[in-house]
This record gives structure tokens, sequence and C-alpha cells, in this order.
């Protein structure tokens, strides 16, 4: 049987021989090692034979196509001594054996104090968090063997065990991945790990944000920020220069207001910069035991401010009237439940849907016009079952701001509240619905305005709350809008307030209709008729017969700005019975939007405001 050449196919240097002739090898088994530009590479047998002659000594150098090894090929039945003890299981190596060790490191089962002391406290980890909140097997570390840049003051192997990920994990994942397809259920998320130094912001806990922030942005991805943490660390000893404020990470999550939807979570204390990056967020969630403040106590102590604790900044109770929490919620599994459903309204319609009988809506409007209602049974009764989320419910009460579904598609509402102020709308109310109206328009939201207001709100300490620019704000906000508004005036629809819930006036928006509820002025009838008719009535000097005068103007007034009168003068675009309502709106939204989702800004932020 002819000889097999076992040939160099390289130029240069034999490091090291494994065989001598009178071995058995198979065709797989590594015979030689040469080094060619410090570079190990292995040659192989390349049949099943014997070694008949090793024809190089470890050390030689060697042309390429140079004969190395002789062997004569033949069927062997067993294995010499030598190809044996190559083949032997070793075990595992010992790369990846130090791998695995400090992946474990990373976890939350080599830290079951830390883990144990968040129960104790009734909260979660940030990987518990991130587990709940996102798709099975879908989450993406990125950073995760960052460790706290204390080098200089710690040891490695301290810092390796005790500050994994430098308090930040974060990756890309998916969230409802079975309601929507892969493309829209993709997100990037990051949860500061408040068992690693506080959850506060350090030199490499800001380089992973800006990596994971600069990704988020070339890929367009939702950002999930779970934002509990002390704020900036003074700690860390590795990092160049002396400040710090050429820290990027907060550029670069506000670069993302408006182009991506910012979901900021929050539980326990959140101060400072992890305060500072929540509130640049589209929404804020927070959990009852939450205290959110641009400062800490430490911050408050230094700034000689006097001494505080951590429980007396900003709690839930503060945070939520005066409108920086938008959905409160009772622990850290309502707010990733809460989470999950906000962001479904920027990932697109669903294909499935319950719905009430339309039927309902024409007994939610007392007939009686000074009857007080409750606004949010109309949202209900309009929305898909289970799929209205209020927004800041507690601030800014004379306007609801509502994310809802109407057969899948996602709709933004804003509604007057006749509870509160027979709906007029006052300061506070402007700004939330001017800031949700942006919030919609930035992500392609068509509006739908439940308009029952008798205008804005007047008087002296109405103005003490700067009422002429919050109002404006409404005009100019909407101005600036291109989704679809349409606008349905429930009862009153009275004077500039009026037309700022139409988008600044009833014909500047998609279309504006009415239930048969509807009645429409100026100003409020009784005042318009007692300004107008104010010659004639002063000049009745009989008290009944002045009265009597009073109410038929009144009278003459309702029955001119009844919502048929309204529709018949073209001032609004029909009047409809209440049972249509879901129909029309989806009429107009159908025949002016497509869901898609966009490659760039339409707005330069969301308001965070």
């Amino acid at each position: 049987m002819a000889i097999h050449n076992v040939s160099s196919p390289i130029l240069g240097t034999v490091f090291k021989i494994s065989v001598q002739p009178g071995d058995t090898v198979r065709a797989n088994r590594e015979i030689l090692i040469l080094e060619s530009m410090k570079m190990e590479h292995p040659v192989e047998a390349g049949v099943e034979g014997t070694i008949t002659a090793v024809l190089v000594a470890e050390g030689d150098t060697i042309a390429a196509g140079q004969v190395l090894v002789h062997i004569t090929p033949g069927v062997i039945a067993d294995v010499t001594a030598t190809e044996a003890s190559a083949t032997a299981e070793t075990g595992e190596r010992a790369d990846l054996a130090r791998y695995r060790e400090r992946r474990h490191l990373t976890t939350d089962n080599a830290r079951p104090e830390a883990v144990a002391r968040r129960a104790a406290k009734g909260q979660r980890t940030a990987r518990a968090n991130i587990a709940d909140l996102v798709d099975d097997g879908s989450f993406m570390e990125y950073g995760s063997f960052a460790i706290a840049a204390q080098r200089q003051r710690r040891t490695l192997d301290d810092l390796i065990r005790n500050t994994p990920g430098d308090g930040l994990v974060g990756g890309l994942a998916t969230v409802n991945g079975t309601l929507f397809n892969e493309d829209a259920s993709r997100v990037a998320v990051a949860s500061y790990d408040y068992t690693v130094l506080a959850g506060t912001q350090g030199f490499l806990n800001h380089r992973k944000k800006d990596r994971l922030f600069d990704v988020a942005e070339r890929l367009r991805l939702p950002v999930i920020l779970f934002a509990e943490g002390g704020g900036g660390r003074p700690g860390d000893t590795d990092s160049p220069g002396v400040a710090g404020l050429d820290c990027l990470a907060f550029a670069y999550f506000a670069e993302l207001s408006g182009l991506v939807p910012l979901v900021g979570i929050t539980s326990g204390y959140c101060f400072a910069g992890n305060a500072a990056l929540l509130g640049c967020c589209d929404v804020i969630i927070a959990t009852e035991n939450s205290n959110i403040g641009m400062a800490g106590p430490a911050m408050i102590e230094g700034g000689g401010l006097g001494l505080v604790k951590p429980t007396d900044i900003g709690d839930i109770e503060v945070q939520t009237a005066n409108g920086v929490v938008d959905i409160r919620v009772a622990d850290e599994e309502a707010a990733v439940a809460a989470a999950k459903q906000y962001l479904s309204y920027f990932q697109g319609p669903l294909s499935t849907w319950s719905r009430h009988p339309d039927d309902a809506m024409r007994a939610l409007i007392p007939e009686q016009r000074t009857r007080v209602y409750d606004v949010r049974t109309v949202i209900d009764a309009l929305a898909d079952i289970g799929t209205a989320l209020e927004l800041r419910p507690t601030f800014g009460i004379g306007i609801l701001t509502v994310l809802m579904r109407i057969e899948g598609r996602v709709i933004g509402v804003i509604a007057n509240n006749p509870a509160h102020l027979g709906g007029a709308i006052d300061s506070d109310s402007a700004d939330k619905a001017s800031r949700f109206v942006g919030l919609c328009d930035a992500y392609d939201i068509p509006i739908v305005s439940l308009c029952d207001t008798p205008g804005f709100m007047v008087g002296p300490e109405a103005e003490q709350t700067a009422q002429v620019r919050h109002f404006g704000r409404m005009f100019v906000t909407a101005a600036s809008v291109t989704v679809p508004w349409i606008t349905v005036v429930l009862r009153k629809g009275y004077g500039l307030g009026a037309q700022a819930m139409a988008g600044g006036s009833f014909h500047a928006n998609t279309m504006s209709i009415a239930w048969p509820t509807g009645e429409f002025g100026g100003m409020g009838l009784e005042g318009a008729v007692r300004l107008g008719y104010r010659k004639e009535l002063e000049a009745i000097t009989d008290e009944k017969e002045r009265a009597e005068l009073e109410a038929k103007l009144i009278a003459s007034a309702y029955e001119r700005g009844n919502a048929l009168n309204m529709a018949s003068h073209v001032e609004i675009d029909d009047v409809i019975d209440p049972a249509e309502t879901r129909e029309r709106i989806l009429s107009v939204i159908s025949r002016t939007t497509s869901w898609r989702q966009r490659t760039g800004k339409k707005r330069p932020m969301v308001d965070t405001w």
C-alpha cells in the first residue's frame, strides 16, 4: 500500500511533535504543531494508519509543502497508548471554568444576603425585575463583567464579588412578544442595582449607559429604565478627570426623547442623577414606597440645608399630587405590569378585543343639564374592555388624560372633568393636556377630545397661577399637531376653553361632532345674556318682569346654542347618536392614519412637564 505523506501547509518552525514511528493514529489525530508568525498551526494525520517515519525534529525550520511524516494507511483496531493519552477526557478547560465562575458572580445566586435584604424590604432585585418585564429567554446583557472603578482602594477580588455590573444591569430584550411581532417588541432595558453601592452612578456604570443608549438610538428601541438609586458616586478612584461633568449619559438619554418611548420605573429611593434620568422619561411609574428628589440627604446636608431623612424627600403623596408621577402602583410587580401595558400602546394595534354595548352610551350624560356625572364612565364605555390607562389622575384633575384602544387601535383621550370646577380648565389641567397631546403626536397616536367645559377658569385667584401662559400653551401645542384630532362635545362647549379642546378651533381639527346633549356659546349663556342685554334688563324696574325677560333670553340662547342648531350653521361637522361614537372615531382614523414606526423624530422632544 502506498505511503501517505503529511506535508507542511506553511513556512514555519516545528514547535511540537506528538507521535513517533509505530504509533497508530486516526485521520483527525493532531500529530504536529507548526509555529509561524507567533501563531500555532496544528497538523492532522489525514488518514488512519501507522506512523512509519518522522522526518523532522522540534525546532526545525520547514518550507511550505515539505514532507513531515510518513504514514502507512490501514484500518486499526486499537489506538496506541500515545493516541489514547491524547484523546482522554481531561475535564473542563481552565478558561471556561474561569468564565463560569465570573459569570456566576454576576448573578443573584452568588449574593444571597443582598437578595435577602431586598426581600426583607418588600422589594426585588434588578435582575428579578428585568426577568419579570421581558419575554422569557430574550434578555441579552451588555457590560455584565463591569466592576466599580475603585481598584486603587479595594482588591480586585472584593470588587468582582461585591460590585457586579458596577451597579447597573442592562441589555436588549423583547417585551409583549406574544402580542406583537419581533420588531415591535424589541426594547432596551436598564436597571440600577440598589444592592451594589446603593444603585449609585459610577464611572463604568455611566459608560454602560452610554453604550446602551447609543444602541437604542441606532436601532430605534424603546428604553425602560428602573431608576432606583442614590445619584452620583464620589468614591470611584480609577476614573480620569476632576468632576465627571463631561459625562454624556444625560445628554444621550435626553436625545432619545421624542424618538423612542422612554419608560421610567422607580421604587424606594431615587435621588440626584438617578432622578434626573427618571425625569427625562415620557412616563414615570412609582411604587408606594418611593421617594424621588433631585438631591438626597447627603447633598442636602452638604448644601447647608440641614439634616433630613430620605423618607422626608419627595414621597409618593407629594410626587403624585404635583404631577411628577404618572402612574402610582403598589409595588414593583405592579410597576412592571403597568410598564408593559403602557409600552403596548406604542407597539401597535391588537387583533383581538372585547367591547361594551354601544347603546349603553346613550344614558351616560344626564338629561338634567346641570347634573354632574363621571366622565370616566364615558371613557370606559368607548374603550375596549380593560384598555383604558389614565395618566396623572391626581394632578390637573380638571382634564383626564388616557391611553386606550378602540377595536385594537390606539387612541389618546383628553376629557374635561365636570366634577371639578364644572369642567373649567385651570392652569394645571392645561399643562397636563398640552403635554399629553405632544406625547401622542410624537408617536403618531390619534387624539380624541371629550369636551364638556364652560371655558377657562377665571378670576383674580386663577390669574395668580400664570394661567395666561398655561392656557396659551394648549393652543400653541395643538397648532403643531398633525395626528387626527376628533372632538366630541358631550355637553358644554363654551368659549376659548372649548376651542382649546378642539385643537384651537372647531374647524382646526380633523372632525368636530356633538352628542344631542351638546350646547355651545362664546361664553356661558347666563353670563352672555346678562352682559349682552345689560341695558335692556336694567331698564326694567319691575324685578319679576326683569327676571321673566332674563329667563326668556337665556332659554332663547340655549335654543340657539343647541347642538343641532350649531351643526345647521356648520360650526361643527355633525351631531351623532352616542351609540355611534366608536364607529365614527374608527371611521375617521382609519381614513387618515396607518400604523407605522418612524425612522426619525417628529417632534424635537416630549415635554417633560
